[in-house]
């Protein structure tokens, strides 16, 4: 049953509500919306896909019933190799018409397990182990990609795979180049005894006409997606997703976001919840078209440089964008009809409130704030539709979720829940909220119960809930560093750069960025008699820190690092003294000189307060700090 009505207001959030959600989910499994989708319009586009970013090139469809016969025949194969259970098939892949189909037949056949091509081998081994995977499906070597020899290497380290599954880009590809392109495929070394199989080959001898095995069982409390954390850096770890979890995302998007049949332009990846559940599975729900552009999104050949084009192409309704590609964006003109488009929500990171400025009067493009996690199953609130829309806020939580600040004690205990605009760790319960991570050793105060028995899960984020319902995201309790959408863990930036002779200790933040949100910078205090230049750190990084975008970009070499009172590295005042520099230099750059302080606003977090010299007031100061997602303001 869908929503009575797109949400405004709080008082439509409890007309929904109103209903049970059990009467409006009916569907038991995520196969269920497959087969939904064909048995209503089988000939209707589902999932369209163009291999570059140039208008002209040649797009790919699929019907809806050519995706239920893909997802059948998928699932099939992949509970026949022993992927069912407790046991897991694995996606390493880029976006394709096939990855979609896995992401369902995974899930129909027991646990899918999307990993991101770009981790290190080593990283790629270990989620595959945690996962028990038996299954990797993969790329078959392909020019400029080295997926395929990832996966090699991982296979290597992962003895428990004992299938891999090869899909071919060659089938998107056309003359000359399909021509020449087997002459030149890289050849890969493969020191694993994985049996290697053609996925083209290995799906077309399944049935496509029904499934061969019973749908496992647990209904929509059953385990059905694996997804990691830890973005492109870190140590991952395994957040389980339920049925029950996923069916909710996409009823919840679908009803409060998307219209009937909408194009949704889809420029994220699909091994991110963003990507395979806001757009994969709710346009499933939808009935609309999935418009995968090219394999690498927003990164891929031309996609930016021909978006406003593509948009008029595929007549998109939504996409979803960061705020790294809608910088990007907003440097390009406007140079077709989007009239179709409706809305783009933005996620992942803060949006510099210049930039959402920007972004609205050049596209006439509305821009929908939201929040979530890949705990949560994704989303969790969002600027109302068709409501008001407060800038810098992520708006009302979904119908059937519970967003609150409160107040946590050290031993994972509600001490209470916070005033109207009092600051506090946001916690989530609601049917999206996921049953923890794999491994009982990672749970610990993960979740907490409330004296009404809610089960409430810990964000690690701050932030507070304005008088109208809206919340603010302040801050983080986690110390996550966030480049582009990307979560970087400082303690692996802290462990690499300890190892070096002359440092005591490390502290690794985020520093403000115009572009990426976020630039991982560390604060060093070196051992004593030693000597080291900041410059012979950051080449030290560049040579130990394994993952690219977490090398720090900045080194300050301090007498001695700010510490609690227990001897805790207190990265408040490392990110206060990180703004400050960066707030200064970039002002300087305009010929602004201007001295910064940070403070602690009760409402905002760290707020930068500007004392301009010359007479500069506001209006000079903000074109530079308004590309900033950090609050400021002039002295008084």
């Amino acid at each position: 049953m869908p929503w009575e009505r797109r949400i405004a207001t709080q008082e439509d959030i409890d007309i929904v509500e109103a209903t049970p959600l059990d009467e409006r989910i009916t569907e038991t499994s995520t196969y269920d919306l497959v087969v939904n989708a064909a048995h209503r319009d089988p000939q209707g586009l589902a999932v369209s896909f163009q291999l570059k970013g140039d208008p002209k090139s040649k797009t790919y469809d699929w019907t809806f019933s050519r995706v239920l016969q893909e997802v059948t025949q998928a699932a099939n194969l992949f509970h026949s190799l022993g992927a069912h259970g407790k046991s897991s098939v694995a996606l390493l892949l880029p976006n394709l018409p096939e990855t979609l189909a896995a992401l369902f037949a995974g899930q129909t056949s027991g646990i899918v397990n999307p990993i991101n091509p770009l981790l290190e081998p080593e990283k790629i081994a270990s989620i595959l182990r945690d996962a028990d995977a038996k299954v990797l499906v993969t790329l078959k070597a392909f020019p400029k990609t080295d997926i395929a020899e990832r996966a090699a290497e991982a296979l290597a380290l992962s003895p428990g795979v004992t299938t891999l599954i090869e899909i071919d880009m060659l089938s998107y590809v056309t003359p000359p180049l399909s021509w020449i392109i087997p002459l030149i495929r890289p050849k890969v070394k493969a020191s694993h005894n994985a049996k290697v199989l053609d996925w083209k080959k290995a799906v077309a001898e399944q049935p496509g006409d029904r499934l061969t095995f019973d749908m496992p069982p647990g209904g929509k409390d059953r385990v059905a997606a694996y997804f990691h954390t830890g973005g492109t850096t870190g140590d991952p770890k395994l957040a389980q997703h339920h049925v029950g979890g996923i069916l909710y995302q996409s009823h919840a998007v679908n009803d409060g976001v998307f219209g009937a049949k909408d194009t949704i332009l889809c420029c994220l990846p699909l091994f991110h919840c963003f990507g395979a559940y806001v757009m994969g599975t709710a346009a499933m729900l939808n009935g609309g078209r999935l418009v995968l552009m090219t394999p690498a999104g927003f990164r891929g050949e031309g996609v930016i440089d021909h978006f406003w084009k593509l948009v008029e192409k595929y007549e998109v309704n939504f996409f979803m964008g960061v705020p790294t590609a809608l910088a990007a964006l907003n440097q390009r003109e406007v140079d077709a009809d989007v009239s179709t488009l409706n809305y783009c929500v933005c996620g992942s990171a803060p949006l510099p409130v210049e930039l959402f400025k920007q972004f609205e009067a050049k596209t006439g493009i509305r821009i929908l704030e939201g929040y979530g996690q890949t705990e949560a199953t994704v989303v969790c609130s969002v600027n109302p539709p068709d409501g008001e829309r407060k800038i810098g806020s992520v708006g009302f939580p979904l119908p059937y979720t519970k967003l609150a600040a409160m107040i946590i004690d050290g031993e994972n205990k509600l001490q209470r829940h916070c005033e109207t605009d009092e600051i506090g760790e946001l916690c989530i319960a609601g049917p999206h909220v996921f049953p923890g991570y794999k491994g009982e050793d990672k749970n610990r105060d993960v979740f907490f119960t409330d004296a009404e028995g809610t089960k409430w899960l810990r964000s690690g984020d701050l932030g507070r809930c304005d008088g109208e319902g809206y919340f603010w995201i302040t801050g983080r309790a986690k110390d996550l560093i966030i480049r582009g959408g990307h979560n970087i863990d400082p303690g692996m930036i802290e462990e690499v750069l300890a190892t070096h002779p002359a440092i005591a200790f490390a502290g690794a933040i985020g520093q403000p960025d115009a572009y990426a949100g976020e630039l991982p910078c560390a604060y060093i205090e070196l051992k004593e008699g030693m000597s080291v230049t900041p410059e012979e750190v950051i080449a030290f990084a560049e040579e130990h820190v394994p993952e690219r975008a977490a090398r720090p970009v900045y080194i300050e070499v301090l007498d001695e690092l700010p510490k609690t009172a227990v001897g805790k590295i207190f990265k408040p005042d490392l990110r206060r003294s990180a703004i400050r520099r960066v707030l200064i230099d970039s002002l300087a750059e305009k010929g602004i000189e201007a001295d910064v302080t940070v403070e602690n606003d009760k409402l905002k977090g760290l707020v930068a307060v500007i004392d301009a010299a010359g007479g500069k007031g506001s209006a000079d100061v903000a074109p530079v700090l308004d590309r900033f997602a950090v609050g400021w303001r002039m002295k008084a």
